[in-house]
């Protein structure tokens, strides 16, 4: 990957919640994914097995609009986090705990995502400003 795109890659993801986004989407899919498995491993269907594949599904697509459409994040993480709750009833508890976890986890995150969140500054950087500021003062 040049550097030029890695960088306009790392600007596109710091606007955005992209770990939360991804981990519900990740949690989605694996919950899907535990669906698709051999009846051997499958514990439980659930409602006719229609809401095994939808809320799953919704997660997958809540997570991606909270990657691509940021501005609506605390409804897309509220929302995720009620779908990812409900797989424990609906998809082999929650794709056998991972999903659900997944799903919480990120949800989670991109709630509490601040978009206008100065930058942070490592101990080390904020020590070399306080001696720059220190010198740059004149004493009495």
């Amino acid at each position: 990957m040049p550097a030029g795109a890695r960088r306009a890659f790392r600007d596109w993801r710091a606007r955005r919640p992209f770990w939360g986004g991804l981990l519900l989407t990740l949690g989605g899919a694996e919950i899907l994914l535990t669906q698709k498995a051999s009846l051997k491993v499958i514990l439980h269907v659930g409602m006719q097995g229609l809401a095994g594949y939808l809320l799953p599904g919704l997660m997958l697509l809540l997570g991606l609009l909270i990657l691509f459409n940021p501005a609506q994040r605390l409804f897309y993480s509220l929302t995720g986090v009620l779908l990812s709750l409900g797989t424990w009833l609906t998809s082999n508890l929650g794709g056998f705990f991972v999903g659900l976890l997944l799903g919480c986890a990120g949800s989670c995150l991109a709630f509490g995502w601040l978009p206008d969140q100065a930058p942070r500054r490592s101990r080390r950087q904020r020590a070399k400003e306080a001696r720059a500021a220190g010198a740059a003062s004149p004493s009495d």
